[in-house]
This record gives C-alpha cells, sequence and structure tokens, in this order.
C-alpha cells in the first residue's frame, strides 16, 4: 500500500533545461527555433525531393528518406517541449508526458541505429558486389530491412518502458536537463535501479556494440574492394561511402560521450549541450552530410527547379 502512495506521489517533472543562463534565454530559444525549423526543412525537403524524382528512386535514397523521417521525429520529441519551456515559469510535464517523450525519442534513436546498419550493408552490396547488387537489393528486402529497423527499435523502447514503469518515483523531482532521459529518471527513482541499469547495458551492447561492429566489418569488405577499381571509380565509391562515415560517426561519438559522462545520472553544463549536438544538430546536419558532395541530389535539385521553371 505504501508502494502504491508513493508511486502516485509523483505525478510530474520539472524540467530545469537551460535555466542557469537566465541572460541567454533568448539567445538560446532563437538559436534552438533556427535549428529545428531548420532540421524540419531540410529533413523535410530531402525527403519531397527524393519521392519527387525517379532518378532517386533507389534502395540508397529509400534509406535515406527514411533516416530524414526518423530524426523528424527524433528532434520533434523533445525540442518543441523544450523551446515551449523557455519563457514559462513552471518547466514542467507530466509523469506520462515525460514517459511518452523518452520512449518516442528511445524508438527513433534506435531505430537510426539499426537503419545505419542497413545503409552500410547496401553500400557494401552496390560496392562489392556491383553485378548483382540490384537483383541482392530488392525493394521487398529493402522494405524488409526498413521495416526490421523500425521494429528493432520499437522492441528495444518498449523494454525499456516496461521496465522505467516498474520504478517508484517518491523523491525529488527536479530533473537538470532540458528533456526525459533514462539517467536522470534512475537518479529520481525511490527504487533499486540495479535490473534497469543491467538492462540499459545489454540493450546497449545490442544497439551500439553489435551495429558498430556489423558497419566496421561492412567497410572493412567495402575498403578492400575499392582499392582494386580504377582511380575514377574509387573517388566515386570514397565520396559516397564518407558521407555515411561521418554521419555514423558523429552520432554514435557523440551518443557515447553523453552517455558514459552522465551515466551517475546527474547533468552538467558540458553533457547538455553535448545533448543538444546528438539530439538537434546531428539530425540538422545529415541532410547536408549526404547532400553536399553527392551529385545525383544536386541533379535531382536541377531537375525540380527546371520542372518549375527556375532556371
Amino acid at each position: 500500500m505504501t508502494g502504491e502512495k508513493n508511486l502516485t506521489e509523483i505525478t510530474h517533472f520539472i524540467l530545469l533545461g537551460f535555466s542557469d543562463f537566465p541572460r541567454l534565454t533568448a539567445v538560446l530559444f532563437s538559436l534552438f527555433l533556427v535549428i529545428y525549423i531548420t532540421t524540419l526543412t531540410w529533413n523535410l525537403g530531402l525527403i519531397f525531393l527524393i519521392r519527387m524524382d525517379s532518378h532517386l528512386h533507389t534502395p540508397m535514397y529509400f534509406f535515406l528518406s527514411n533516416l530524414s523521417f526518423i530524426d523528424i521525429c527524433y528532434v520533434t520529441s523533445t525540442v518543441p517541449k523544450m523551446l515551449s519551456h523557455f519563457f514559462q515559469e513552471q518547466k514542467t510535464i507530466t509523469f506520462v508526458g515525460c514517459i511518452v517523450q523518452y520512449f518516442i525519442f528511445s524508438t527513433m534513436g534506435l531505430s537510426e541505429s539499426c537503419l545505419m546498419t542497413a545503409m552500410a550493408y547496401d553500400r557494401y552490396a552496390a560496392i562489392c558486389n556491383p553485378l548483382i547488387y540490384s537483383a541482392v537489393m530488392s525493394p521487398t528486402l529493402c522494405v524488409q530491412m526498413v521495416l526490421g529497423a523500425y521494429a528493432s527499435g520499437l522492441s528495444g523502447a518498449v523494454v525499456q518502458l516496461c521496465a522505467i514503469l516498474q520504478l517508484c518515483f517518491c523523491g525529488p523531482n527536479v530533473i537538470n536537463h532540458f528533456f526525459c532521459d533514462m539517467p536522470q529518471l534512475l537518479i529520481l527513482s525511490c527504487s533499486n535501479t540495479f535490473f534497469i541499469q543491467v538492462l540499459t547495458a545489454i540493450l546497449s551492447l545490442i544497439y551500439g556494440i553489435v551495429n558498430v561492429v556489423v558497419i566496421m566489418i561492412s567497410y572493412c569488405y567495402i575498403i578492400i574492394s575499392i582499392m582494386k577499381i580504377s582511380a575514377k571509380g574509387r573517388s566515386k565509391a570514397f565520396n559516397t561511402c564518407a558521407s555515411h562515415l561521418t554521419a555514423v560517426s558523429l552520432f554514435y561519438a557523440s551518443s557515447i560521450f553523453v552517455y558514459f559522462s552522465s551515466s551517475s545520472g546527474s547533468s552538467s553544463k558540458v553533457d547538455r549541450f553535448a545533448s543538444v549536438f546528438y539530439t538537434m544538430i546531428i539530425p540538422m546536419l545529415n541532410p547536408l552530410i549526404y547532400s553536399l558532395r553527392n551529385q545525383e541530389i544536386k541533379d535531382a535539385v536541377k531537375r525540380f527547379l527546371k520542372k518549375r521553371g527556375y532556371s
């Protein structure tokens, strides 16, 4: 009975966000708003371009359009709430809202990790087996791989959700962060968190290390194959793979830094700004990373503008 009483005592959490920078409130709000709008514009624009241009109806761009969709959901799970808190005295989020926010955030993050592995396999098939690439990466397989990435992300998030719902929150309800994240929730719990910490470590092993290892193995084969082709083909292959490797490196490096540094549950200023990097900056940069040196994207933009009479 006591446990039930304690469980219902916490009905909301207080997200401190960046309230310890009162003089920078307007600057940070404007900056994060611009980043959010830019992220939505670039990712929606890329999805639209891939959808409208038949030349981009290939496995690589199918995966890329899904990556943009995930990034939109990923950034939207945290940023609108954070922006709304900048000019509110009561920076609260309900217990249910906090759990839902983390569930969506976790689902999208884990799905992106799996999707990046699928994209690495696509590059492996394209470069190491070019003659049978179309047969290997059939539309059916591409859809199955994307659905598999979403299902894997959802499964991991559901497991974490079930574990969080077993916790009791009966003490402090102040989260020194701008969104509900696992380390901060664990430190506020009155329950023994050993099981969920072990569970988190196992999920990190499965979704993090396993995916990274698969990506690294894929690129080892890719590099071996690239060294055997002509200089012109080698340059094109390197450009294609460099974008994916850059995105993967940024995603995992920032995530690892934040989760190792905040494993105690505290959230320093450095941790929060590092979290901004992987929750906001990376989703904004991904469309640029995949487009800047991509001639096919540039040609598609030119064709679109020509159809609209702009050139």
